[in-house]
């Protein structure tokens, strides 16, 4: 496509993330970590909902402690993997011996030990993730009719950071650890990881403090995230990735030759995929574009299929890298697409070598 869709606003909406941004800080700087009321991102029934799902590994990861993912260090743990031959000096408890009865030679059991997951949660919070047509109060977990920094709507980044505290949560709740990334045109913050259960409001402090605007350098964002994995993980990316899509799939295809695995939530707006406004009126770029006067009745048709048309490409680039991919609307509630989602990768995984 010629271009990308990027989120625009019609003019008179204010934002009061700058503030916010500056009073996180301060904590930062103050050694303080901001936290946040996940309820007014979760509803609790969500939250109940998330708690019977199990966040897997794909891949074989690298971990220190006894969890519930599969190792590439093989021990003498919980499930069989395979036979070696034995050796002088190995513990004849783990000798097969119905082997030896077939073969007349010693091989002893090997396992998988099994470790725990990495979760990194990358959410994005340049200009264009601040678009949003419902209204907070509708939306939140609370029922309260404002956002933290005064906005009455809820935008994609609200969207994002449901998404990314919903995932970080069942991570915890298995014992995991679970870090954060938030950027725009370079990483902006990052929370190290940790499976300590405060984590979790960190994680919503953080994202419910953050300035959403500047524009994205998607390529950029995961050169400087990938530096600082030094064991594979589970990435989860939650953005609208309005991006050029042969920048993503070149940095995706740098993230599988890093042998990580990855979860794609791409974030979209009702509004934004129907156009559904009847007004001539000024939009203006959330991303350094300039403003420009438009009848959205005249460019309906034309917009709609250019944005599905990057909708289809984004998702075709994903599954093709073989990571998984998600599309979650900021209209629809957040329990029932991932409980689906995760029921789906769930089983695919179990029925995959590694399952």
């Amino acid at each position: 496509m010629a271009e990308t869709p990027g989120a625009t606003r019609a003019e008179g909406k204010s934002d009061g993330r700058a503030e916010t941004g500056a009073r996180a800080s301060s904590a930062a700087a103050a050694g303080r970590l901001p936290e946040a009321d996940a309820q007014l991102y979760l509803h609790p029934q969500t939250l109940a909902r998330l708690g019977s799902l199990e966040l897997r590994a794909k891949m074989i990861v690298e971990g220190v402690m006894s969890g519930a993912h599969k190792s590439p260090f093989q021990g003498f743990s919980v499930e069989f993997a395979q036979h070696r031959p034995y050796v002088p000096g190995d513990d004849l408890r783990h000798l097969d011996w119905k082997v030896y009865g077939r073969s007349d030679k010693l091989h002893l059991k090997q396992y998988q030990q099994e470790t725990n997951l990495d979760l990194v949660v990358m959410v994005d919070s340049s200009g264009s993730m601040d678009f949003g047509s419902r209204s907070f109060g509708e939306a939140s977990g609370a029922g309260r009719t404002a956002s933290p920094d005064g906005r009455a709507y809820w935008s994609k980044f609200d969207h994002a950071t449901a998404v990314g505290a919903a995932l970080s949560y069942m991570a915890l709740r298995q014992g995991d650890r679970v870090g954060l990334v938030v950027f725009a045109d370079e990483v902006r913050a990052m929370l190290k990881r940790s499976s300590a259960m405060s984590t979790w409001r960190q994680i919503v402090g953080a994202l419910s403090t953050q300035p959403v605007d500047r524009p994205t350098n998607f390529g950029r964002v995961v050169d400087q995230t990938l530096a600082k994995l030094t064991n594979r993980c589970l990435i989860a990316l939650v953005s609208d990735l309005f991006i050029d899509p042969e920048e993503y799939r070149s940095a995706l295809a740098r993230v599988r030759h890093r042998r990580h695995d990855m979860i794609v939530m791409q974030v979209i707006d009702e509004q934004e995929r129907t156009l559904d406004l009847n007004q001539v009126a000024p939009f203006e770029g959330l991303e350094g574009e300039p403003r420009l006067r438009v009848d959205p009745r005249a460019i309906r048709s034309a917009y709609r299929e250019i944005f599905a048309e990057h909708l289809e490409t984004i998702e075709r680039i994903t599954r093709s890298l073989g990571f998984d991919y998600q599309r979650v609307n900021t209209h629809d509630w957040l329990g029932p697409p991932m409980a689906a989602f995760m029921s789906r990768r769930n089983a695919q995984i179990k029925r995959s070598k590694f399952g």
